[in-house]
């Protein structure tokens, strides 16, 4: 497969790697880049597939750039959603892509509702802001072969983009034991863990994260639930449902189910209790931020088993220069003439862009590129959107520069 399109630092003219699925997929761009910012480039491009042609947007971003950087945008609470131009235009980014998976549906689970939580871990500014839900858990596309529910996409403390893997590490302490954590700010808990909120969760109830198992995201929930609230060192409340409503700054809520709701069960008010977390990445250089994402590229080769069929609109990220540079885009797809990509369609396309890794985010009416104007400041959105609607989305990766 001859390409043409050039990305951030090379021109490919090149036959797709072992581990990539052929296909025949043509990419014709846009001539050059449009400048959104010194560092940062537009453009937009046609990929042909066999199904029909699919316009992709895309953005390519320099860190090397002064002033340019790569940051999370979130609504400031991890059970929360808003629109990726409020998202981007509060923070005055230069352009933004969506982000991961979430939770958006709860039909099986009557009066419970969806919390928007995203799936995978975050970390923003440096800190944990929650980790990632079990697999089964999870909505979206089952990833391929060799990718976890902890994937991520970040940027570390060098300014240096990579992708990692974010564990839980953390464990609650009293007097009668040491219990693992199985959870941090997350909309669904593994059985019979126990699981952390903090005020980064938001206002909505918690009552979701004792619904499904690890098996199935439409289990029954659990009434087997216990909450303790601890501040200052010590259980300050405790309540056998689970809660709603903000956590005050300072206060931890601890939720059990199953054999973690019988653990908190017997700490009464007032015992003193220690927990500790962290997300661990196993990495030299902690990130600043990261968000869940799937793994498309690794070395220029797309990991086996990645889907073939399924015509989606899609969002994703390539790096390149060594997590030096690099490029969001997203597609069109619903709306129009203008077809989808299948994941291995998609990962071809990251590549034709010079990138060699990539990871691809949550797609169908999620997918969303936004980019301002130079020349009028206006940020907008540059894809057709899934009944030409923003879909609310609970983070997304932002461009900064100046």
């Amino acid at each position: 497969m001859k390409t043409v399109l050039r990305c951030a630092v090379a021109l490919v003219l090149a036959v797709g790697p072992a581990g990539l699925v052929a296909s025949p997929v043509r990419a014709e761009a846009a001539p050059g880049w449009a400048e959104l910012a010194p560092g940062v480039g537009y453009r937009e491009l046609t990929v042909s597939t066999p199904h029909g042609d699919a316009r992709v947007y895309a953005v390519r971003a320099d860190l090397r750039g002064p002033g340019v950087r790569a940051d999370l945008l979130f609504p400031g609470a991890v059970a929360a959603r808003a629109p990726l131009t409020r998202l981007a235009g509060a923070r005055g980014a230069v352009a933004a892509v969506n982000g991961d998976f979430f939770d958006i549906s709860e039909e099986q689970h009557p009066g419970v509702a969806a919390t928007g939580a995203a799936s995978g871990p975050a970390v923003y500014r440096g800190r944990a802001l929650k980790a990632a839900v079990p697999q089964a858990q999870r909505f979206g596309w089952w990833p391929p072969p060799g990718s976890t529910d902890q994937d991520v996409l970040g940027v570390g403390v060098d300014g240096v983009a990579r992708l990692g893997r974010l564990v839980l590490r953390g464990h609650l302490l009293a007097a009668s034991g040491v219990w693992p954590l199985g959870g941090l700010n997350q909309y669904a808990l593994p059985v019979g863990s126990i699981g952390v909120f903090t005020s980064d969760w938001g206002e909505v109830s918690r009552a979701r994260a004792a619904c499904g198992n690890d098996e199935s995201r439409s289990a029954p929930c659990t009434a087997d639930t216990w909450e303790v609230t601890v501040r200052r060192g010590r259980v300050a409340a405790v309540s056998a449902t689970p809660g709603t409503g903000p956590i005050p700054a300072g206060s931890t809520v601890l939720l059990g189910r199953e054999a973690g709701a019988r653990v908190l069960a017997g700490l009464p008010v007032g015992t003193p209790v220690a927990v500790d977390y962290r997300l661990a990445s196993g990495e030299p250089v902690p990130f600043r931020f990261a968000l869940g994402a799937y793994r498309l590229l690794r070395g220029g080769a797309a990991p086996a088993g990645l889907d073939t069929t399924a015509v989606e609109p899609r969002s994703a990220v390539g790096l390149a220069a060594g997590g030096r540079v690099l490029t969001l885009l997203s597609t069109d797809g619903r709306e129009g003439t203008s077809t989808g990509l299948t994941l291995t369609e998609l990962a071809e396309a990251v590549r034709d862009l010079g990138c060699p890794d990539g990871v691809y985010l949550d797609g169908g009416a999620s997918a969303t590129l936004v980019a301002r104007d130079r020349a009028t400041g206006e940020l907008t959105v540059r894809n057709h959107l899934d009944h030409g609607q923003e879909r609310p989305v609970p983070n997304a990766l932002g461009i900064f520069a100046g």
